[in-house]
């Protein structure tokens, strides 16, 4: 058996990771529905060591002291979003937005704790299986799975991936379909742009970013602006983490059940704020989000290796029935409550399918739902602006909130 040590191990999970690119690249469906690189990669990995443990044999041993560390990284880049100049920037549909996708979580928790009692399940299966997956995706799912593990809920890594993977693909064919037949139904149009001016749909930190203009960085002499900006973004997000630590004792001390990452994500938003106020450390926002996302795509791919998916088998009936009714409880609001809500008109239709994406699925998916109807009925500016605020930054910030709620009702 190949054993590696932590350093070795990152380095595997590297090259794993860029297999997953290849890979989504070959294959156009895993493309289609946005399965993340780290997800292809880990799992096929994870699937050769089930595979060889059948043959009594030990492939490798990797050592992951640095997923937890990752993981943590990750969610203080998403602390680092939740800036209180971006609600105002977003105005009333944002905090509207939210409120509703805030509820559904709730909601999703809710139908997810029902069913699994109905099924003769551990209640917490049902919720890791509602707004832990699906609102939060795969690497919450990950980051919360111990503790569920821990109240009673077996193989929850595995579950948690499977449920994961579930929503995403069904965020992808629900979304699109959602927003087109209300979009045919109403007979609704984008508004006409103006004359001569192309629109197409930006990216979510694009919409953010020309709205809250990056501020200028002061380097010393001699300093490079790249290389310094990039070494204070890491610095940010390691003080966090530090200050973090402190919050996650003291949270652990009133026997709060939290996951470790809840008291770096406060104190990221709390120096999100601070700066944005006082404007003394100059923060990017671009830039913290480059590092999270790469931080993300390693923590996966280190926790994905490591499933054990042949606990998935006695659990697989159970979950497939949470799921159908996660989605129709999704499918079923968007297309009606959410279209009403935020205005039945050809935005809330674009936005309704962008809530499929990233209430089953991910922000990835809500994007590539709304970036599909608008380059076939017309642009959407209200939609682009509200959807990736809410899914790519608060959801994340409430959802703990609800999941944490829930674990601790039946710890």
């Amino acid at each position: 058996m190949l054993a590696l040590d932590f350093v070795h191990t990152l380095a595997f999970a590297g090259v794993v990771l860029f297999a997953g690119y290849r890979i989504r690249r070959a294959a156009a469906p895993l493309a289609r529905y946005n399965i993340p690189a780290p997800v292809i990669g880990g799992l096929l990995v994870a699937a050769a060591i089930t595979l060889s443990r059948g043959y009594e044999v030990d492939l490798v041993r990797f050592d992951t002291a640095l997923q937890a560390p990752l993981m943590i990284a990750f969610f203080t880049s998403i602390g680092f979003g939740a800036s209180l100049s971006l609600l105002r920037v977003g105005g009333p549909a944002v905090v509207l937005f939210l409120l509703a996708a805030t509820v559904m979580a709730l909601a999703q928790n809710a139908l997810g704790a029902l069913l699994a009692l109905a099924l003769g399940q551990h209640p917490l299966m049902g919720v890791l299986a509602g707004s832990v997956t699906l609102t939060g995706g795969p690497a919450t799912g990950l980051a919360f799975a111990p503790l569920f593990e821990k109240a009673g809920v077996p193989g929850a890594a595995t579950l948690a991936v499977a449920a994961a993977m579930a929503g995403i693909v069904s965020g992808g064919l629900f979304g699109g379909p959602i927003g087109t037949f209300l979009i045919e139904r109403g007979r609704l149009r984008a508004a006409r742009p103006a004359t001569g001016v192309h629109q197409s749909p930006p990216a979510a930190t694009d919409l953010v970013e020309d709205r809250m203009p990056e501020p200028a960085v002061a380097t010393p002499a001699g300093e490079d602006v790249e290389a310094y900006a990039l070494l204070k973004g890491i610095v940010a997000i390691l003080v966090a983490m530090w200050v973090g630590s402190w919050l996650s004792r003291w949270f652990t001390s009133l026997e709060l059940t939290l996951p470790a990452y809840i008291g770096a994500m406060l104190a990221a938003a709390a120096l999100r704020n601070l700066d944005d106020f006082t404007g003394v450390i100059g923060i990017s926002q671009r830039l913290i989000d480059d590092l999270g996302n790469v931080a993300l795509s390693l923590f996966l791919v280190l926790a994905l290796m490591t499933l054990k998916l042949w606990e998935l088998a006695g659990l697989a009936v159970p979950l497939f029935a949470i799921l159908v009714g996660q989605v129709a409880l999704i499918a079923l609001v968007c297309l009606g409550p959410i279209y009403r809500l935020m205005g039945r008109d050809y935005d809330a239709a674009v936005m309704s399918s962008g809530f499929c994406g990233f209430m089953l699925g991910t922000t990835a998916n809500a994007m590539a739902n709304m970036g599909a109807l608008v380059e076939k009925y017309g642009p959407a500016p209200k939609a682009f602006l509200v959807v990736p605020m809410v899914g790519a930054f608060f959801i994340d910030f409430t959802n703990a909130l609800i999941i944490t709620l829930f674990l601790n009702i039946w710890k």
